[in-house]
């Protein structure tokens, strides 16, 4: 593919567990200038050796600055689930999720607005040594598909800053309880406020949740966002000021893709924020679907 006399090392936009989609992952490596290839003739190649379940949309050089997972503003997951009195469409079975019972778009919608913003979500993710659980939630909306091959079909849209350890799953399992009229929006606002992962949160499973889309800054900001992104976030104090660089980019953003880049600025193989969408299902969750969980070994699509 590429020849060099040492081995490179790729960097995804984020991470995602076994059985989570993606759609619109972006990813960079690291090349001296001398081993730059065309990008054309690089895609030709990378198309003819991937299996037929990943496929390379673009390749090209990279803007000064730029990394995948550092450098990304926000990412755009999609959870997909049917609640229709049928089983779903067989052959989208490896790609929503089914409730037993009709869900309140109204109630789910409402319940999702007091989740917006910037805080700590600790109680929806599984906390990891030395990473932080405070994200800012930028969207969380519930929408019937209308016409079309997934007509009927609840896409549940969310988007945020970064994610950590099995956090869109979460949200989207409590908010689903509450669209199924099982809890009420205090539970959820209780819930939200706790300062630790609770055991009653169910974990939707992963086969229903695809990254659509990864959002980065304008080149020129490229390498302040990824300064940013490696620096631990904490809430604002009581007189709402906030340690750091702010969080928020009122500049125009735009969605990215494959790339290559030279040598440029430099990254850390850890990030504080940007953490992967990730977690095992729930014991709760077969309770919602009635369906069995999925095996914590299902391979990476």
């Amino acid at each position: 593919m590429l020849r060099l006399d040492r081995p490179v090392l790729l960097v995804c936009a984020g991470r995602t567990d076994a059985g989570v989609h993606a759609r619109g992952q972006v990813a960079h490596v690291d090349l001296d200038a001398d081993d730059l290839p065309d990008p054309a003739l690089l895609h030709r190649r990378l198309a003819r050796v991937l299996r037929d379940d990943v496929v390379v949309r673009r390749v090209s050089a990279a803007p000064p600055g730029f990394h995948a997972r550092f450098g990304a503003v926000w990412r755009r997951y999609v959870y997909r689930l049917w609640d229709g009195p049928t089983g779903t469409d067989p052959l989208l079975r490896r790609h929503v999720t089914r409730l037993r019972a009709p869900l309140d778009l109204d109630a789910f919608n409402a319940a999702a607005q007091g989740l917006l913003g910037l805080r700590d979500f600790a109680s929806f993710c599984k906390r990891r040594d030395g990473a932080t659980t405070i994200r800012t939630l930028l969207d969380c909306r519930a929408d019937r598909v209308a016409s079309g091959p997934l007509a009927g079909v609840v896409e549940v849209t969310v988007r945020a800053d970064a994610f950590c350890h099995s956090m869109v799953r979460a949200v989207v399992g409590a908010l689903t309880e509450v669209g199924l009229g099982r809890r009420d929006a205090g539970w959820l606002a209780e819930l939200a406020s706790a300062a630790e992962r609770r055991s009653g949160v169910p974990v939707l499973p992963a086969h229903g949740l695809t990254l659509e889309e990864v959002g980065y800054p304008l080149d020129e900001e490229l390498a302040a966002r990824v300064a940013e992104a490696q620096t631990i976030r904490t809430l604002p104090d009581a007189g709402g000021r906030r340690p750091g660089a702010s969080e928020e980019h009122a500049s125009e953003r735009r969605a990215g893709a494959p790339v290559l880049r030279g040598r440029g600025a430099e990254g850390t193989s850890k990030a504080t924020s940007g953490e992967p969408e990730t977690g095992e299902p729930s014991e709760t969750w077969p309770r919602m679907t009635g369906l069995p969980a999925p095996g914590a070994n299902e391979e990476n699509t």
